[in-house]
């Protein structure tokens, strides 16, 4: 049958089938079969397939890297892009970006540099100046320092608002929420910290996950300690968010169960032969030593650590570049502890070696170190994606020429319901 169908048709049929590894005849019944259960059940439910998922065109596939594993490919938006530890795990299933958002000139000098992009810049104009593109899924990591424990803690000390009520991020997820009205990609992946749940008793949450439910989203969350992935505990909530007139009620999506076999230990991360730069001085080391034991007698967590080589550290937070006193590595012939250097913090994150190299670098070791401290550790955006990849496996029918998988849904529903929602919106946002 391939042989009567159009010239352009038959070539890109067998393209895919290269890409799949499977018979042209195969994957034309496959390609048929879906074809047909979607046309019979849109005969029951006439917009079903507006809502469907869509294979992106041509020349998406072909843009992508050799080592992505799943073969299908989507569509992402990353915003509060950092230096883009969402997007390497996204790309790794098939993803393609198709617009990034951050503000930091620093984190964009990096992103830059790896990606080849410059992300545009302030995401409170985003859903007002019509430059985002359409897409399949949005990745977020909105700020977590309103919500972080530190960042409370340092807030409530100093007698200043936090969460919703920081009025220079707390009320940033607004304005993502804006942008979720306003494009309805059928696939949403945030992240934060795990704190979020529990800020302001509860309630910070339940406004995030009322917000998105009333977007039309069925609404997953989960938090993840990186420890499985990276030699660190680095705990952080995981939001995914699914459509419902795209997957239904009930979408089969699972968060990943923990890997199996042997996690990785901080000495598989690190130098063997480290500059005495970022040993620690003898003022620097007494001084945390005593700033330790401080704390240890108020009973509480903070103060420096020296790490074990064959364990996990603590989490990597954006201050290590003052003085490293969360994670120090011991250090032999009676030497202080010393600091990770920026390559060892990346590699700690689990980002690439071709990234986290000293001629990788473009920007100051205190602006590494931040970066690396404000980052999404790529694996653990993997494994979830993996699980969010299954879920939109079964529903593709298709391909579409605009670089879309999934195709957003532009019905008389959603759109009447959209000035409804914008209006909720504007009255949750805090003054």
């Amino acid at each position: 049958m391939s042989g009567s169908l159009p010239a352009e048709i038959q070539r890109r049929l067998a393209d895919v089938a290269v890409r799949q590894g499977i018979s042209e005849g195969d994957l034309l019944a496959q390609v048929l079969s879906n074809a047909l259960d979607e046309v019979e059940s849109a005969a029951a439910q006439p917009a079903a397939l507006e809502s469907r998922l869509l294979f992106s065109d041509e020349e998406t596939m072909d843009a992508e890297p050799a080592s992505i594993e799943s073969g299908l490919p989507f569509s992402f938006i990353d915003l509060f892009a950092g230096i883009g530890g969402l997007r390497l795990g996204l790309e790794a299933v098939g993803g393609r970006c198709v617009f990034s958002c951050e503000k930091d000139a620093f984190a964009c000098r990096t992103y830059q540099s790896w990606f080849g992009e410059n992300p545009s810049g302030d995401v409170t104009e985003l859903a007002s100046s019509g430059n985002v593109p359409d897409h399949d899924l949005l990745a977020a990591g909105f700020p977590c320092q309103p919500f972080s424990i530190a960042g409370v803690s340092k807030k409530n000390s100093l007698g200043r608002a936090h969460g919703f009520r920081d009025k220079t991020q707390g009320t940033l997820f607004f304005h993502l929420a804006e942008i979720i009205d306003q494009k309805q990609p059928p696939v949403l992946l945030l992240e934060n910290v795990k704190n979020l749940r529990a800020h302001d008793s509860g309630r910070t949450w339940n406004t995030i996950e009322g917000t998105l439910q009333e977007l039309g989203y069925r609404v997953f969350a989960r938090i993840i300690d990186a420890a499985d992935y990276v030699p660190q505990h680095r705990e952080r909530i995981f939001i995914v968010g699914f459509r419902t007139d795209v997957f239904g009620d009930d979408p089969a999506f699972q968060f990943p169960d923990r890997p199996a076999g042997r996690a990785p230990r901080l000495k598989d991360i690190l130098n063997r032969n480290v500059d005495d730069r970022y040993t620690l001085s003898d003022k620097l080391w007494n001084y945390l030593q005593d700033y330790a034991e401080k704390h240890r007698r108020r009973g509480n967590g903070f103060g420096c650590s020296v790490a074990s080589l064959n364990g996990v550290t603590r989490t990597l937070s954006a201050r290590y570049y003052k003085d490293g006193s969360e994670i120090l590595i011991p250090q032999t012939g009676g030497k202080n502890p010393r600091r990770l250097t920026p390559q060892e913090a990346g590699r700690l994150m689990g980002f690439p070696e071709h990234l986290t190299s000293p001629e990788a670098c473009v920007v100051s070791d205190t602006q590494a170190y931040r970066q690396f401290g404000n980052a999404v550790v790529p694996a653990v955006v993997t494994a979830v994606a993996r699980q969010i990849v299954a879920v939109m496996r079964d529903v593709v029918i298709g391909r579409s020429q605009n670089g879309c998988l999934l195709k957003p849904v532009q019905t008389a529903t959603a759109s009447g319901k959209a000035a409804e929602v914008r209006q909720k919106l504007a009255r949750a946002k805090p003054r």
